[in-house]
C-alpha cells in the first residue's frame, strides 16, 4: 500500500481506498498544487528533481484527473469558464489553448465563450457560467459589468491580457507600456525621428499603455510627439482602411510606422504595399503581437512578441490556486514581458 496520502481514507467499505486528487500528489510531494499541476501537464518551468518528484507521487497515488469525481461530492462542477473577445485573432486562440492546457492537466474542464468584444454578449457569458456552477472563470474583460457579476457570486475570477479595474479578482498581463518601448527605440535607434503610430483598444489598457510607451520613448529620446502621428482606430466613425490611408496621405514625412496590435499590422502593411511603398526603404514597420504570417511576407515583418500560450497557463494556475483556497487570500497580479524579435521590416530611413 502507497504511503502518506495514499493510505486508505474514510475506513467502511471494505477498506476501499479513495481516489488520489491533485492536492493529494501535491502533498505527497511536497509541493504547491499548481507546482504539481506545472509538473504534471509539462506547462511551464519546473526543476527537474521537483518534476520527477511530482511524477514519482502521482505514480505511487494511481493519481488521475477526475472531473466527475468533483462533480458528485457537490462542492465542484469541474467546470472553468473561459470568456475570450475575438476567436478569428490568433492571438486569443493561443491564450484559449495555454488555458485549456493548464486546465485539462488539473482534470477541469474548459467552457468557452466568444463574446466578440461585446458588452451585452460578455454579461450573458457570464450569467451561463453562473448557471452552470463553474469553479471559476477566465476572462478578456470588454468592461466591468461580468467581471462585477461574477465577484459579486462569489466565482473566483482571473483577468487576463487586461484589466477591469474590479476589485477582489486575480489578474495576469503583458508589460504593454515597456512592448511599445522596445519598438519605438529600436526605430529611434535606426535614425527615425517621424514616427506613427496606428492603434485601437485604447478604451482598454492594452491599447492605452501601448500608445503610452509609444510617447514614452519619443520623448525620453526628446523628440516631439504630435498628435497628427497617432491614428486612434478605435475611435471616430468610417472604415478602418480608409481612415489609415488618409492618415498617411496626411502625414507623408513618416518614415517608419508602428503597429499596435496584429490587426492593426495588417492594415498597414496591406496599405503600403497598395501604395507600392517598399518596406523597409520607404517605411520601416514594427507591429505588437508576433503571428505566424509575419515570418511569411517578404520582407518578415519585425514584431514585439508575447507570451501568449504562457499568458494563458499562468492565468489558469492562478485561477486554479484560488480555486483551491475556496476565493480566499489577498488578489495577485502577474506581469509577463514581451520581447523585440527583429526581422527585415525596418531600416534606417533613407535620408
Amino acid at each position: 500500500m502507497a504511503n502518506g496520502a495514499a493510505a486508505v481514507r474514510g475506513g467502511g467499505s471494505g477498506g476501499r481506498r479513495a481516489r488520489a486528487t491533485l492536492r493529494d500528489v501535491a502533498e505527497a510531494a511536497g509541493t504547491s498544487r499548481s507546482t504539481a499541476s506545472r509538473a504534471l501537464g509539462g506547462h511551464g518551468y519546473v526543476a527537474d528533481h521537483i518534476k520527477e518528484r511530482v511524477e514519482a507521487a502521482a505514480e505511487r497515488l494511481g493519481y488521475v484527473p477526475d472531473v466527475s469525481a468533483r462533480t458528485l461530492k457537490g462542492r465542484s462542477s469541474g467546470l472553468v469558464g473561459v470568456l475570450v473577445s475575438d476567436l478569428r485573432n490568433q492571438f486569443y486562440a493561443e491564450l484559449a489553448a495555454g488555458v485549456e492546457h493548464t486546465l485539462s492537466a488539473a482534470g477541469y474542464q474548459m467552457v468557452l465563450v466568444d463574446d466578440h468584444a461585446d458588452e451585452e454578449r460578455a454579461a450573458a457569458g457570464a450569467r451561463a457560467f453562473l448557471a452552470m456552477r463553474a469553479d471559476g472563470v477566465l476572462l478578456t474583460p470588454v468592461a466591468r459589468g461580468a467581471t462585477e457579476t461574477l465577484v459579486g457570486h462569489g466565482v473566483p475570477v482571473t483577468e487576463l491580457d487586461r484589466r477591469s479595474g474590479v476589485r477582489g479578482c486575480d489578474a495576469v498581463a503583458i508589460d504593454n507600456e515597456r512592448g511599445a518601448r522596445l519598438a519605438v527605440e529600436h526605430l529611434i535607434g535606426l535614425g527615425h525621428r517621424d514616427i506613427g503610430i496606428v492603434v485601437d483598444e485604447v478604451q482598454w489598457d492594452t491599447g492605452r499603455n501601448r500608445l503610452k510607451g509609444y510617447r514614452a520613448a519619443l520623448r525620453d529620446a526628446g523628440l516631439p510627439v504630435p498628435r497628427r502621428h497617432a491614428l486612434d482606430l478605435s475611435q471616430g466613425e468610417g472604415d478602418q482602411a480608409g481612415r489609415l490611408a488618409a492618415f498617411l496621405d496626411g502625414n507623408p514625412s513618416l518614415t517608419a510606422v508602428f503597429a499596435a496590435n496584429n490587426v492593426m499590422a495588417e492594415l498597414v502593411w496591406q496599405e503600403l504595399k497598395r501604395r507600392g511603398r517598399a518596406v523597409p526603404e520607404d517605411c520601416s514597420v514594427v507591429s505588437f503581437d508576433d503571428l505566424a504570417w509575419m515570418k511569411m511576407v517578404e520582407p518578415g515583418l519585425s514584431a514585439v512578441r508575447q507570451p501568449v500560450f504562457d499568458l494563458g497557463g499562468r492565468a489558469a494556475e492562478l485561477l486554479l490556486d484560488r480555486v483551491g483556497r475556496d476565493g480566499a487570500g489577498r488578489a495577485e497580479s502577474v506581469v509577463l514581458q514581451p520581447e523585440l524579435v527583429l526581422r527585415g521590416s525596418t531600416a534606417p530611413p533613407k535620408n
